[in-house]
């Protein structure tokens, strides 16, 4: 059995809204791409050494990362090697398995969110303007409130009076209060304050937005190591999530931002933004694999239930959908 229908088995009977999302959601990826990999395929009958070369130019457009293209590449030579495949027929089939693959390698990864019942839970959202940073607080906090969870947002960009004001109309839309003091004051009074309001309130989530300046790295570090460590200070353990939001339209220019996030706090999740507006989703892989930090959540469109956990067999599934359903006919 192909892995095209192992996978198509596997995902069969989960939850077929998210499944559709991600496939919907990387339909510009999946167009550019795999239409393009369907013509070199077409184009190819033997699996030689230009049939790799075209490949690996197709995923460097991709914005897979070229560590993660050498990877991939090498993988699937050792692969048509070790199985003596001679024709391109299926080879779409093993791209997918070994990009699973290489997404699940490396360090054991946790894409669950760190949340538990019976302590208030604190989520750090960090990532600079314009990224969709605010958009995901507030999608979050929709989904926690949808699971019966109380939430409350932390309005920690003191930087910008657009982003705390964006932030309380998120609040008045979904339902829940907003902590924050006027433009300019100290960030890490404001997660002091939220801190106490939260556990006076007996809050299960406090998600806390911060500022995404980079101009001055140092300035940044310094700010994000004083809240990282008032929260810390006031809940031991806290915060039990650093979400990242980066986003994929960027493409290369997100692993910067990445590494520069990474070294200022400890980021212990990624959440990539607008994944479905670009036709560069490979930067999913090419984040796990040279960052070896988990992509916890997706946005695959405007919707409220747009912003997904992160499925690396679903992603794959959405890549790859047509393929997969052209082998069932």
């Amino acid at each position: 059995m192909s892995f095209f229908k192992k996978l198509k088995e596997k995902i069969t009977g989960t939850n077929e809204s998210v499944t559709e999302k991600f496939k919907d959601g990387l339909s510009k990826t999946r167009n550019s791409f795999t239409s393009k990999v369907n013509d070199l395929v077409a184009r190819f009958r033997e699996v030689d050494e230009e049939f790799f070369e075209e490949l690996e130019e197709l995923l460097l457009q991709a914005d897979v990362g070229v560590e993660t293209v050498m990877e991939l590449i090498d993988e699937l030579k050792f692969e048509v090697k070790r199985k003596n495949i001679k024709d391109t027929a299926g080879i779409q089939s093993i791209i997918s398995e070994k990009l699973v693959d290489i997404y699940n390698a490396g360090e054991e990864q946790i894409n669950e969110l760190n949340i538990q019942d019976g302590r208030l839970n604190v989520i750090l959202m960090v990532g600079v303007n314009g990224v969709g940073k605010t958009t995901t607080i507030g999608k979050l906090a929709a989904r926690f409130k949808a699971e019966g969870k109380s939430v409350m947002l932390a309005a920690g960009d003191t930087f910008r009076a657009g982003a705390i004001d964006q932030l309380v109309v998120w609040g008045e839309r979904v339902g829940v209060e907003v902590i924050r003091q006027s433009e300019g004051s100290d960030p890490a009074a404001v997660m002091y304050d939220a801190i106490r309001a939260a556990k006076s309130r007996n809050v299960d989530v406090l998600i806390c937005d911060t500022a995404g300046r980079l101009q001055n790295k140092v300035n940044l570090m310094n700010e994000l190591e004083k809240v990282h460590r008032v929260i810390g200070r006031e809940i031991e353990g806290a915060p039990h999530e650093v979400l990242l939001a980066l986003d994929a339209t960027t493409g290369q220019n997100a692993l910067v931002q990445a590494q520069t996030f990474k070294e200022a706090t400890d980021v212990t999740g990624i959440v990539l933004t607008k994944l479905d507006g670009t036709a560069k989703g490979g930067i999913v892989l090419a984040i796990r694999n040279k960052l070896n930090i988990p992509v916890k959540f997706v946005g695959l469109g405007e919707g409220m239930d747009d912003l997904q956990p992160f499925d690396p067999e679903k992603y794959v599934y959405g890549l790859f959908a047509e393929g997969l359903e052209r082998e069932e006919e």
